[in-house]
């Protein structure tokens, strides 16, 4: 949902893409995988025109990977977890999105200390741990690899040879720089899908202003 603030990496991808295509974000803050596998059917129905859509990036396992124990309205099992990325993976496919145009991306890691001073700020124990995210995101990757479409593992890119606390604005939650990132490993995956879109009408300094009829029409 946070994806088209400003410096999101929606956004950002937007800014890139103007022209080309439109970016379209139907995140929603603090849903889980067992509640997207619900709506999915409503945010892309079937009457959906499916040679439109050139990219669909699934992006969940922040919240399903909360502890069961000390936040289980958003915790889903890891195997559920799993298991309703596949199912999501099948309902585009049912509907024309081929597994070449979907984007699987793991969530990031989480930064323990500071995602535990949100917490302890609400009354609340420390509710979520890096390791275990880590399996959720293990698990995202292996669904992809099932299932053909690409991935980004963010969870392992975020960490490899770095300290990845400037990348979250509070522990969990990606702040400018972690935008910036993922819009950066994102465009690598999108790149060849986009390539070769056409750019949606001519420049205006292309546009015959004695006849725009001719250049427009």
């Amino acid at each position: 949902q946070f994806s088209f603030q400003e410096n999101g990496w929606g956004a950002s991808l937007a800014e890139r893409l103007v022209r080309k295509c439109d970016v379209v974000n139907r995140g929603l803050s603090g849903y889980n995988t067992r509640w997207a596998k619900l709506i999915l059917p409503r945010l892309i129905p079937k009457s959906t025109s499916a040679e439109s859509i050139v990219a669909v990036t699934i992006f969940f396992g922040a919240n399903d990977s909360a502890l069961k124990d000390l936040n289980p309205k958003q915790h889903v099992p890891l195997e559920e977890y799993a298991a309703n990325l596949q199912s999501m993976i099948q309902y585009l496919k049912s509907v024309g999105i081929t597994e070449d145009r979907i984007i699987l991306i793991t969530p990031p890691p989480l930064q323990e200390s500071a995602w535990e001073k949100e917490c302890l700020a609400k009354g609340n124990q420390l509710n979520r741990r890096n390791a275990t995210t880590g399996e959720y995101a293990q698990a995202c990757v292996q669904v992809a690899r099932d299932c053909g479409t690409d991935i980004l593992d963010l969870w392992t890119l975020m960490q490899k040879n770095q300290d990845f606390s400037a990348y979250l604005s509070d522990g969990l939650h990606l702040s400018t720089k972690g935008n910036s990132f993922l819009a950066a490993q994102l465009w690598s995956c999108l790149e060849k899908k986009l390539s070769a879109l056409p750019s949606l009408l001519p420049y205006w300094r292309d546009v015959d202003h004695t006849n725009p009829e001719a250049s427009l029409l």
